[in-house]
């Protein structure tokens, strides 16, 4: 049989004619593209700047104002508080409220006049070592040159091509700047919400497409029964991965464990449940495991670039940073790198925790809705 056009036009129209009706894949044809073009377009900055800055001054002077305002203008530093103690300066080191700490001790103007050289103190989160990286870089040239314009006159023979004072920057969590130290821990949460998601989605979609669903709606099980039955097993795997994942990450990485592992276990709870109520919305939307599983990445992909995953979060725009601060795999990573490197307790994960907790009620109830509705 010869090769004919005009059947190849006719296989082609009804590709289009397919494509158009349904609508979900197209929109993932269409959408994925887009959103990879904002996010990495517009999103996404591995040079943060303006980090948020504590500031604990034990001498107050003119030099001590011109280096602060110095250190600011540099565009990487962004004075948000000044503290009273190093108590209160540790707390917001904890919390991740701050990035950085800059400490000028008593008698820093005295010794500088004298020409002894005093140390400008600077305390760094150094947990996610792409985000200070450039910040502490740009600190050494205002140690070089920030006090260029003041040391005059009599101070004129401070400026002799060396620095006039110090610079003592502590990274603390991870003073060795190691990579895997942020990474590994938050490969547990991106590797939970793919798989956790996607698994759910397609397994409750293909009983709807199988035709099993039916015979669950001839017993008497309740739409929340349902639900909570779909999301244990799967809670069991969660924990598997998570074993494995932690077992790698201190022996084979040597990630530390400076925290409590029953507070992370329990937080880990808390995340594989809001991941699979996600899976289960999904579920009541799409019409086959396909669709199921478009759905999944359409939301893993955002969830991983605007999470500080990949990059550093405060180097985001300020709306990419709301949508991030939705996003459960965001409030988990701060958790997790937060018991691990940190040794955070319950107190200080609560305001990352909380979060979760609503976002698993706010889904969890849209979900029941879409259940009810595709029963009836």
């Amino acid at each position: 049989m010869n090769f004919s056009l005009g059947r190849l036009f006719a296989v082609f129209y009804k590709e289009f004619i397919q494509m158009r009706r349904d609508r979900l894949t197209f929109a993932m044809m269409v959408g994925i593209p887009v959103i990879q073009l904002v996010l990495f377009g517009f999103a996404i900055n591995t040079d943060p700047k303006a980090l948020p800055t504590a500031v604990l001054v034990q001498d107050h002077s003119p030099l001590t104002r011109r280096i602060l305002a110095a250190i600011e203008n540099s565009g990487y530093f962004k004075f948000v508080q000044e503290v009273e103690s190093e108590a209160e300066m540790e707390r917001l080191l904890a919390e991740g409220d701050v990035q950085f700490v800059i400490e000028i001790p008593q008698d820093f103007t005295r010794d500088l006049v004298r020409g002894e050289k005093p140390v400008l103190l600077v305390s760094a989160d150094a947990t996610d070592p792409a985000a200070t990286g450039n910040a502490i870089t740009a600190l050494q040239q205002i140690n070089l040159h920030g006090l260029d314009g003041d040391l005059t006159g009599p101070l004129a023979s401070l400026r002799s091509g060396t620095p006039a004072f110090e610079l003592s920057v502590h990274r603390r969590y991870n003073p060795e700047g190691v990579t895997q130290y942020n990474i590994v821990p938050g490969l547990m949460g991106v590797i939970l919400t793919m798989t956790m998601i996607i698994m759910t989605a397609m397994a409750i979609t293909r009983e709807v497409e199988r035709g099993t669903m039916e015979n669950l709606l001839a017993t008497p099980v309740q739409p929340l029964e349902v639900m909570l039955g779909k999301i244990l097993p799967y809670i069991v795997v969660g924990y598997v991965q998570v074993t494995v994942i932690m077992t790698a990450a201190h022996y084979i990485f040597h990630v530390p464990v400076a925290g409590s592992l029953t507070l992370l276990l329990a937080c880990i709870l808390v995340f594989i449940a809001a991941n699979l109520t996600i899976g289960i919305l999904f579920s009541t939307v799409a019409k086959s495991q396909m669709q199921a599983m478009q759905m999944g990445f359409f939301f893993f992909l955002p969830s991983i670039l605007l999470s500080g995953f990949m990059f550093p979060f405060r180097g985001m725009p300020h709306w990419a940073q709301v949508i991030g601060e939705v996003l459960p795999l965001t409030h988990f990573l701060r958790i997790v790198r937060g018991i691990l490197l940190k040794g955070n307790t319950a107190v200080e994960i609560w305001p990352h925790l909380w979060p979760m907790l609503l976002f698993i009620v706010v889904v969890m109830t849209l979900g029941l809705k879409r259940y009810r509705r595709t029963l009836d």
